[in-house]
């Protein structure tokens, strides 16, 4: 019986370059500070990537591998958890756009190849979006946003 697939599109609009764009993506001491966790590679096509914890414990999260990557447009991932890298029906898909447009860069972020209705799929359609308003922040203020906070009580 084959899966039902889901994916999810993130797109905005940053005031920067695309090179920044990327390099906030791929380098560790950058993602840090938007995201609270290091995206460790050496991003060739066919290399391992590792999303690390950004702090003491440095627990590997999520793994993959480089698909694709172009800098600065384009870079495309595998993504699983790590506690399920040994399961290939547990890899999805996350495809970086990086276009210029005017004097900011449009970024898509495409996650594909969900599970529909996994707990995945249901993590990164809450994740992106702060994530990525985090990026842009940092990038346009120096100051990213906290990742980890929680809604308030009403």
């Amino acid at each position: 019986m084959a899966r039902e697939l889901t994916s999810f599109i993130y797109v905005t609009y940053i005031a920067s370059t695309p090179e920044k764009v990327f390099d906030a993506i791929t380098r560790p001491e950058i993602a840090r500070r938007y995201w609270g966790h290091e995206n460790v590679s050496d991003w060739t096509p066919g290399s391992r990537w590792q999303h690390v914890r950004a702090n003491d414990t440095r627990s590997v999260e999520l793994v993959g591998e480089v698909r694709e990557s172009s800098p600065p447009s384009r870079l495309v991932i595998t993504w699983a958890a790590a506690s399920q890298a040994d399961n290939p029906d547990s890899y999805s898909r996350v495809t970086f756009d990086i276009t210029p447009y005017e004097d900011m860069v449009k970024l898509t972020v495409t996650h594909d190849e969900l599970e529909a209705g996994s707990s995945m799929a249901a993590g990164i359609s809450q994740g992106w979006p702060i994530v990525l308003s985090s990026l842009k922040s940092l990038l346009e203020t120096g100051q990213g946003l906290d990742v980890f906070a929680k809604p308030k009580a009403a």
